[in-house]
């Protein structure tokens, strides 16, 4: 590598650090749309009415098998801080049926609130999810702190919650 090709690779990660920072500074990172959604059983949930607790939002479907192999580690998380402030949201995708989603949850005795975003604006809204699972960390501020595409590390995912959770309860 030439000089002017370690520099302009310097630059770049100059560029693509600063960009990394802005974004995942504090005072940088996006804001979780405030989305409202039907639940299963069938009321209005506005995700801006967590505000103040952690949220883990989940897109899932009831054909997805890393979504399927996900949901006893949610289900665990769930149960062990919920009653400290947690909340977990699955959101199953549009193109899912209702009944399907109904048969599945009951099947799977999901203690945590699922919705249905029937017309596709929650996944919209959060940047054209296409993929399950697709996971989303906000904060209680209501700012996302992280994104992931795939199965969680359930272990980093739970540090990052109790952090949060220790912080808010102090």
């Amino acid at each position: 590598m030439n000089n002017k090709e370690r520099f302009r690779a310097g630059l770049l990660l100059l560029i693509l650090s600063g960009l990394a920072y802005v974004w995942l500074s504090p005072s940088g990172l996006q804001n979780a749309p405030s989305v409202t959604l039907q639940t299963l059983k069938g009321q209005q949930l506005t995700l801006s009415d967590w505000q103040g607790k952690p949220v883990i939002l989940t897109f899932w479907a009831t054909t997805c098998p890393g979504c399927i192999k996900e949901m006893p580690h949610l289900v665990e998380l769930y149960e062990q801080l919920h009653d400290q402030g947690l909340e977990v949201l699955g959101i199953a995708m549009a193109y899912d049926p209702p009944n399907q989603v109904a048969t599945l949850v009951k099947a799977r005795q999901l203690p945590y609130t699922i919705a249905l975003d029937l017309d596709g604006k929650a996944a919209e809204a959060f940047g054209k999810i296409r993929l399950t699972p697709t996971t989303f960390l906000i904060s209680p501020e209501g700012k996302i702190v992280h994104k992931k595409i795939g199965e969680l590390n359930m272990e980093h995912i739970r540090a990052t919650i109790k952090q949060m959770l220790d912080n808010t309860n102090t």
